[in-house]
């Protein structure tokens, strides 16, 4: 089989499942690719803020912002990250809420556009991902994009004017519209060829039983 498998990925930098999320789809992945009648796959992400009103600059930690957005007490939320920090450890993942710097990803999202553009969006989304929940790096401000975008080979320049300019913002709105019109309200949200969704950061069978399912597609339409 010759044909592409086209992955449309709906995500957002500040969402812990999607980084788990993409653990486990690249585990699939990697299974997936190894053997002799597996396609070329192609990955595109796309952009979704999971709290848009969210300040650039947020006083807090993210206990007070999840507990304050979710409307949880503070234990609770506690609770819950000390969850999310050991599943994310399953996948080789070192989350560190403590040091977590929330914000609005809007900027991120254009710089991910930016890098689509040169080829290097899959490596600057798994920088993001790392920068945001494993360093404490600050995601929102257009300086700290700037020297992370650097980091997998783009221009500074460049990132810098299109991110003052705001050159990506109809990107990453025409993503959010269409996650609408998908009827996506949350992320992440995988879709192949077009056709199949997956919600979640599902475990990775689930993900190589939807590839099977579009290699099949392809043989079948191809007999």
């Amino acid at each position: 089989m010759s044909e592409k498998v086209k992955v449309d990925i709906w995500s957002d930098v500040a969402c812990p499942w999607c980084y788990v999320g993409k653990r486990r789809f690249e585990t699939a992945l990697a299974g997936f690719a190894g053997r002799a009648d597996a396609p070329e796959v192609e990955i595109e992400y796309h952009s979704f803020e999971l709290a848009p009103d969210t300040p650039v600059d947020f006083e807090g930690t993210e206990v007070d912002f999840l507990a304050t957005h979710k409307g949880m007490p503070k234990g609770q939320v506690e609770q819950m990250l000390g969850q999310m920090t050991t599943v994310a450890a399953a996948e080789g993942l070192a989350y560190d809420f403590d040091a977590l710097q929330h914000t609005k990803t809007l900027k991120a999202h254009e710089l991910l556009h930016l890098a689509k553009s040169r080829g290097k969006q899959v490596e600057m989304k798994e920088r993001l991902l790392k920068a945001y929940f494993e360093q404490g790096r600050h995601v929102g401000r257009i300086d700290e994009l700037v020297a992370l975008a650097t980091e997998v080979g783009l221009d500074a320049d460049e990132v810098r004017a299109a991110l003052e300019n705001g050159d990506f913002a109809d990107d990453v709105e025409q993503d959010i519209a269409q996650a609408r019109a998908y009827g996506i309200s949350g992320v992440p949200f995988f879709v192949f060829n077009g056709k199949y969704g997956v919600s979640g950061a599902q475990d990775p069978a689930v993900f190589t039983q939807v590839l099977d399912q579009v290699v099949a597609d392809a043989a079948e339409s191809v007999a």
